[in-house]
């Protein structure tokens, strides 16, 4: 262990004096790098403030040496547009990150698969999932059913003081697993509220187990003063559990064109590829990983959402009264809002943009790695970078959203008119490439949870002072602060 040691501090030392020698077109750093840690000892627990404070410093392209790793920031709408569009065939790959390399399947799946294996997968995926309905109408009415669910989830609760988290998981994560394994789970199946509780410790700890991106032999240490072993153990449930779920589905007689679930497709496509003599990547590992970043990412951040949503009706109960006026003057009461009515809430489009936009769930949206040597903004970035988008500075700048940038204001995203205006700057799912595979899908559960929620229920603090909606856990993605809220029925309000 001493060798290992002294080993390691030799060659963070000689990567420390290379970063020195060579540094002279590298995009500025904001404190000079310490021997071996680098910037390790100057980030803070939440880097948002901080990378804000550095870009009107340092401007939109800046550097970190994060013990011995080159890493740059990347700001600015057109920053990251010049990037991860103009220049996507080199900003696509993935860095290795803890999360990953810790499941047994680095490099596997959709989120953090690089090169040939994500191109593969990510197309294979949005096949399936376009076949399935995404973004078309028969798929909402299998979302409807689940919102449903939720619904009368909410109203058997009546009135009293409750976080939505949980119950809120499982219904969004219900509509994934319908998806993938072709069925859905109740509420208290103990299987399923497992994932979700396992899910929620990986968000959770995310701000713990950054530093092992860059020195992961610290999850060796005594103890688990990283979260390192408590995030490997609910890895290990999650892909436990789904791959239990994938070994039911399989048999050798899948029939793509009638199958109702991601998993058999899958299988189905893959089969057909091998059967042709066709070169694929196609199998079991990234079949596991592809179903657990579905499941992952196609929980986390339409539930994140609806949980932001409510955090602002209570805080902005005016444009809560409006929402409802809207839904009762364009749709009415005596019957749920459905995906056809999209059109006719403007008001309700642009509060759930507004919610997407001021929320900015998934800051730092990721890392990126440079696949080869590139010049961006007249700064040299080498082979091997590790990128960071900062969708914050997207998001919440005021030269694109104006002053009042940390208010919520569903009016910016409305032209004069009242008509709901698409701005390109809103990129909460990313930008380029590898922008989230699920926005569609994401985009048609927000607007059908939200409107029927808005139509059926009035959203009340639980004191007098509403919980404060700038206030948040930051991890893997910004989550609010637990809060109770009552939701109450419109024809029980008093």
């Amino acid at each position: 262990m001493e060798l290992a040691l002294i080993t390691a501090a030799i060659v963070l030392l000689a990567i420390f004096f290379w970063f020195q020698r060579q540094g002279s077109n590298l995009p500025p750093f904001p404190k000079r790098p310490l021997p071996i840690f680098g910037n390790l000892f100057h980030m803070e627990d939440n880097p948002r403030p901080q990378f804000q404070k550095w870009r009107e410093q340092f401007g939109d392209v800046f550097s970190l040496n994060m013990a011995g790793k080159l890493v740059v920031v990347l700001n600015g709408f057109d920053v990251l547009k010049e990037a991860f569009v103009k220049k996507a065939d080199v900003f696509s790959d993935r860095s290795p990150v803890f999360f990953d390399q810790v499941s047994g399947f680095a490099g596997k799946g959709i989120v953090f698969s690089s090169g040939d294996v994500w191109k593969e997968q990510r197309t294979v995926a949005i096949s399936i999932l376009k076949k399935f309905g995404m973004g078309k109408n028969f798929l909402a009415e299998k979302i409807q059913e689940e919102v449903d669910a939720y619904l009368k989830c909410l109203a058997q609760i009546k009135g009293r003081p409750i976080n939505i988290r949980a119950i809120t998981n499982v219904s969004v994560s219900n509509i994934i697993s319908a998806i993938i394994l072709g069925r859905r789970f109740e509420h208290d199946d103990k299987a399923f509220v497992s994932l979700m509780d396992h899910l929620n410790n990986i968000v959770l700890y995310q701000q713990n187990v950054g530093v092992l991106n860059f020195i992961p032999w610290l999850m060796y240490l005594p103890g688990d003063l990283f979260k390192a072993k408590a995030v490997i153990r609910s890895i290990n449930c999650i892909i436990s559990l789904l791959t239990e779920f994938i070994n039911s589905k399989k048999h050798d007689d899948s029939d793509y064109e009638n199958t109702d679930n991601f998993i058999e497709a899958y299988l189905a496509e893959r089969n057909k590829k091998v059967k042709a003599g066709l070169s694929t990547c196609m199998d079991d590992t990234n079949l596991n990983m592809s179903v657990s970043d579905l499941f992952c990412t196609g929980t986390e951040t339409v539930s994140t959402t609806i949980c932001w949503f409510v955090l602002y009706m209570l805080n902005f109960p005016d444009i809560q009264e409006k929402l409802y006026q809207e839904i009762k003057e364009q749709i009415g009461l005596n019957r749920q809002p459905n995906i056809q009515d999209r059109n006719k809430l403007p008001f309700l489009n642009a509060a759930i943009m507004e919610t997407s936009r001021l929320a900015s769930l998934v800051p730092l949206a990721g890392m990126y790695s440079c696949s080869e040597e590139v010049t961006l903004r007249g700064y040299t970035i080498p082979k091997g970078t590790f990128i960071v988008p900062n969708l914050d500075s997207v998001l919440l700048d005021k030269t694109i959203w104006g002053e009042d940038v940390l208010t919520f204001r569903p009016e910016r995203f409305l032209d004069a008119n009242g008509k709901v205006k698409d701005r390109e700057e809103l990129i909460p799912f990313g930008i380029g490439r590898r922008a989230c595979l699920g926005e569609a899908l994401a985009q048609m559960e927000l607007f059908l949870f939200l409107s029927n929620m808005c139509q059926r229920f009035q959203f009340l603090p639980k004191d007098k002072v509403p919980p404060k909606h700038t206030d948040y856990v930051f991890g893997f993605t910004c989550t609010p602060c637990p809060y109770k809220v009552r939701i109450v029925e419109r024809n029980d309000v008093v």
